[in-house]
Formats: structure tokens, C-alpha cells, sequence
């Protein structure tokens, strides 16, 4: 379990499983595991005050996309309901096929379009336009994005040529990204999942469409290692994911494929279920611990289709409701 604490506005790091005694009162404890938030009042003691990010109130957002032209739209969704989408507010750009990482409460998009180099950000929580996060230290669209709530990591990308490089920013300090290292294979338009420690990219085009999956420990520079294959080789991939599992959906010519993997182990991906609709070309999705959203996508024209699944069990998705405008190459994110 990770604990850390704030105190004086500065945030602090404990490398104990309890609540420290050695901290002044009213510092604030935060569990990352639990997400519970505690206090220590004037009385020594430690009292809880809540839930950091409540699992029903957590938002999803989907950002940019291709509809005649790139657009610069960001739609909003709570993900533990059903519904339409509501206008969020505008990316600095108008861009496609990028990709996404967020923490708890900062969303950020990357790359896209061909040579993208931009990044920029919004507060999950509020709605609102977007401001420049920093730049790309090269530009790629198509990446593989993840993240850990603290590090986002982009891999992969590119068109002429495609790449097998990993770069890394953190959230929550806007600055360009830097390098971490390599894939195990150069491709483009592949897709991400994490848990807390582990990051997957799956899928992409080498120019053809791959099956490889490939995982990094988020922490440590260094470059990918073989996780094991996909059930079906396909470019385009949307996924979501809990803290466990990873499941990629659609993608590769009108795909309406899912399947799993567990992040922390290694193997093969396992059927999952079906998409409501068959389609590519969308990136990463919204997701809480419970619940994935996979959003827009290229049905042989754009669709503003949204579905949902429960990530810990199997089946065929479900309807979702629609976003604010039909398009394809939207980027989807979530602050869990």
C-alpha cells in the first residue's frame, strides 16, 4: 500500500504501512490503494474524512477527433451512468489519433494528426478549455498511451517511419516529455493499459496490423519486454482497464473484438466479448476500477457511439449513450 501525507502544502512520502505519528496536526493521509483521505487532529489521532476520487462520481472525457475536418471538441461522461455526453470545453488544437494519460485529477493528450508535437491539459473535475502542457520530444500521432496516476508514458508512433520510441512526462508538472526507451517492435496506432506499477501496449501496425503486446515498469527507464499476443493482429485498439486488467476492444477493419489480460502477469490475451458496433480508429477510452467506456471510432463513417462493459467480467458491451458530435481518432481518458 502506498502512503503519503501533506503537510505545510508540500507532499510528503512514508515508507510505513501505518499512520505516522512523527507528522505535524493537520496533515492530510492519503491511501492509494483505498483512495481514503484522513486527517490527524490535536488529539494525536488520525480521523477519516472521505474518498479521494469516489469510484461513482469518477469522469470520463473524450477529447479531438476527425469528423469532415479535426476538431478540438473534449465531451464529458460519468462513467458509473448511462447518457449522452456534455461539452466539456475545448483542446488547444484540433488534432486525431493522438493519445492520453491523466491522474487522478489531471487529464493530458498528446501528439496526433501526423507530426504532432503538442500536449495539453484540463482539471478533470471542472470543465473548461484546455492549456499547454509542454511538447513532445518528437512528434508522433498514433502512440500508445498509459499511466500510473503520477507518470504518463507514450510508446510507439509515427507514420514515415513508424517508431519503437517511449517517452514519459509528469503529470503533474507541465514540461516536454523525455525519452525511456524502446519497444520491442516499431508501430504505430497501438493502445495502452496500466496498473500501478505495470504498463501494456497492445496492438498497432508495423505497417501491418501486429498482435504484439509488450509491457514496462512504469517507475523504472528501460525498454519493453515481450507481454504475449492479442487474439486478433489489428491496428487501432480502444481499451480500458481497472488496477487488474487490461481489455482492448475493436480496432483492425471493423473490429468488434475484446479481449484480457491481467497487467501484472504475462501471457496471451483471452476472448473477452463483443462491441455493440464493430469499428477502429478511436484511442483510449474512460474507465473507473469497475466500469470501461469505449467511445466514437470509424464504422465506415464516424460514429458517436459510446458502450460500456464491466471490466471484471465477460461479455458483449452495452450502449452507453452518444457523444457530442460523431468523429473518429477521438482520445478518451479518465481520472480513477
Amino acid at each position: 500500500m502506498t502512503i503519503s501525507y501533506h503537510s505545510g502544502g508540500r507532499l510528503q512520502g512514508l515508507s510505513t504501512d501505518t499512520k505516522s505519528s512523527n507528522v505535524p496536526n493537520y496533515s492530510r493521509f492519503e491511501e492509494t490503494d483505498t483512495r481514503k483521505i484522513y486527517t490527524k487532529l490535536t488529539d494525536g489521532n488520525w480521523y477519516e474524512l472521505g474518498n479521494l476520487n469516489p469510484f461513482n462520481a469518477i469522469r470520463g472525457l473524450f477529447g479531438g477527433g476527425y469528423t469532415s475536418s479535426l476538431v478540438n471538441t473534449i465531451d464529458y461522461i460519468t462513467i458509473a451512468t448511462t447518457g449522452n455526453a456534455t461539452d466539456f470545453g475545448d483542446r488547444t488544437i484540433s488534432t486525431y489519433v493522438g493519445t492520453t494519460c491523466a491522474s487522478e485529477t489531471r487529464g493530458v493528450w498528446a501528439g496526433g494528426t501526423s507530426n504532432e508535437t503538442t500536449m495539453d491539459y484540463v482539471t478533470i473535475a471542472t470543465t473548461g478549455n484546455a492549456t499547454d502542457f509542454g511538447d513532445l520530444y518528437s512528434g508522433h500521432g498514433n502512440m500508445g498511451g498509459l499511466s500510473d496516476r503520477s507518470r504518463g508514458i507514450f510508446g510507439g508512433g509515427g507514420y514515415t517511419p513508424i517508431v519503437n520510441s517511449i517517452h514519459y512526462i509528469t503529470i503533474s508538472t507541465p514540461s516536454n516529455s523525455l525519452d525511456f526507451g524502446d519497444l520491442t517492435v516499431a508501430r504505430r496506432s497501438s493502445s495502452g493499459v496500466a496498473s500501478s506499477t505495470r504498463g501494456v501496449v497492445g496492438g498497432g501496425a508495423e505497417p501491418s496490423n501486429s498482435n504484439v503486446m509488450d509491457y514496462i515498469t512504469i517507475a523504472t527507464l528501460g525498454n519493453a519486454t515481450d507481454f504475449g499476443d492479442l487474439t486478433v493482429a489489428r491496428n487501432y485498439p480502444m481499451s480500458v482497464h481497472s488496477s487488474t486488467r487490461g481489455v482492448f476492444g475493436g480496432g483492425g477493419g471493423y473490429n468488434n473484438v475484446m479481449d484480457y489480460i491481467t497487467i501484472d502477469t504475462t501471457g496471451n490475451a483471452i476472448d473477452f466479448g463483443d462491441l455493440t458496433v464493430a469499428r477502429y480508429i478511436a484511442n483510449n477510452g474512460a474507465s473507473s476500477e469497475t466500469r470501461g467506456v469505449f467511445g466514437g471510432g470509424y464504422t465506415g463513417s464516424n460514429t458517436d457511439v459510446m458502450d460500456y462493459i464491466t471490466i471484471a467480467t465477460t461479455g458483449n458491451a452495452t450502449d452507453f449513450g452518444d457523444l457530442t458530435v460523431a468523429r473518429h481518432g477521438v482520445m478518451g481518458l479518465s481520472g480513477k
